[in-house]
């Protein structure tokens, strides 16, 4: 019996924290350790022993994915991998319940649901052990945080012996627990019965169209976490993996920055291949760093650690970069330094100009401006932004196509 995946996208109008990023590429396709964020969760998918189909569902334009699933039908060509488009934003269990016959055809035993903007190292193989061994109809993959990040969260209370889900709250006023939900679930297809049910609670009746299809009103936006999660847990039926590796969310356009390194590192550990390394004549590299092979790096110049470096991209003399995303078509003159941020698709920074941010907290994960100020972060460049010579920005967000000939920081430049 074979599992199915299903990654959750999302739709544009979502990432709005993502901002200006999002204005160029939709967020589950943004680049991090050298490949679209979702190409990650893909990559671990692959690894499940007879999972063969892959379905991404939200409400992007068909269009925006379109390049991409050629990419991965080319990189996988054992699985299955497909778009499908929800004409409203129906929920996150509103959106699988609405897709059921796609999901349920081929009859899989058991269904991955993953959130699009979480980063991990996915242990799904353990999990799916897990799973098979206590029968509930859903394991969540669970982590600790903080104590005084937790609330940001779905917040689990799990028995120690059994990892049975006694209670689960969606980003809890008060302190309930710090083991939290990682977005990544592995469900029994009898799970549709369960979102049936919820669907049912929630209206009194379900209403059908002329055809028998059923109708969600716009009240009825039917979500995974808040309205499913929560009569599985009272009824006994939701158990936790926990992962002790590293999990971050990915909301706003800053988080890509930590979350790149996370990935790095793990590349580090895995397929140190991948990689750059110091040669005698090239650039110095310090930790983990990804170079594309089309980008063009100067030997004087020095990268690293968690540094990403996308095509086309050319680095001049005595250029210093670290903590840093470059995308595509960045042109970054000499002896210029880049500090915690992300530079925008075609961009060009000036010769001895500083373009630096701050390191973010591991799971503040919201906020971008308090009490009408930037928060200290990194600094954001959107695409095609020109730093003049010798300027200096500092944590700030700049939009697409400006042009800086000043210094300046804790701006969000429009």
């Amino acid at each position: 019996m074979h599992p199915k995946a299903i990654i959750l996208v999302g739709g544009p109008s979502r990432g709005t924290r993502f901002r200006p990023l999002s204005l160029n590429v939709p967020k589950p396709l943004f680049p991090v350790a050298g490949k679209p964020i979702i190409s990650h969760h893909i990559a671990a998918l692959s690894k499940v022993e007879d999972l063969k189909e892959i379905l991404l569902i939200g409400f992007f334009e068909d269009s925006v994915f379109a390049s991409f699933l050629q990419d991965a039908a080319r990189e996988y060509p054992n699985l299955h991998i497909r778009y499908l488009r929800e004409y409203q934003s129906l929920g996150t269990a509103g959106g699988l319940y609405h897709f059921r016959d796609e999901i349920l055809r081929g009859n899989p035993e058991q269904v991955f649901v993953l959130h699009a903007d979480v980063a991990c190292n996915f242990p799904l193989i353990a999990m799916k052990k897990a799973h098979e061994g206590h029968r509930g109809l859903c394991t969540i993959l669970g982590t600790k945080v903080p104590r005084e990040a937790a609330n940001n969260f779905g917040c689990l209370v799990a028995k120690p012996d059994t990892n049975e889900v006694l209670h689960y709250v969606e980003k809890p006023e008060s302190f309930v627990s710090n083991l939290i939900s990682c977005g990544v679930y592995l469900f029994d297809c009898a799970i549709f019965d369960e979102i049936r049910k919820s669907l049912e609670n929630k209206k009194g009746n379900v209403e059908t169209d002329i055809y028998g299809k059923e109708v969600f009103q716009d009240g009825n936006k039917l979500r995974l976490e808040q309205d499913l999660l929560r009569p599985l847990a009272q009824s006994r039926k939701l158990f936790v993996y926990e992962t002790k590796d590293f999990w971050r969310q990915i909301k706003t356009a800053g988080s890509a920055v930590p979350v790149n390194g996370l990935y790095l590192e793990q590349l580090l550990q895995t397929n140190p291949e991948k990689l750059a390394h110091s040669s005698p004549n090239g650039p110095e590299i310090v930790g983990a760093v990804y170079i594309h092979p089309t980008a063009q790096i100067d030997p004087k110049a020095k990268l690293g650690p968690n540094v990403s470096i996308g095509p086309n991209v050319v680095v001049g003399k005595g250029v210093r970069i670290r903590d840093s995303i470059i995308l595509d078509n960045v042109d970054i003159k000499q002896n210029a330094c880049i500090l915690h941020a992300i530079i925008g698709w075609d961009s060009k920074i000036g010769c001895w100009s500083r373009v630096e941010g701050t390191s973010p907290s591991a799971h503040n994960v919201n906020a971008v401006t308090k009490n009408g100020l930037k928060i200290q972060s990194i600094t954001i460049l959107g695409k095609e932004v020109t730093i003049k010579d010798e300027t200096n920005i500092r944590n700030c967000i700049v939009l697409p196509h400006k042009e800086l000939k000043n210094s300046c920081e804790n701006e969000i430049v429009m």
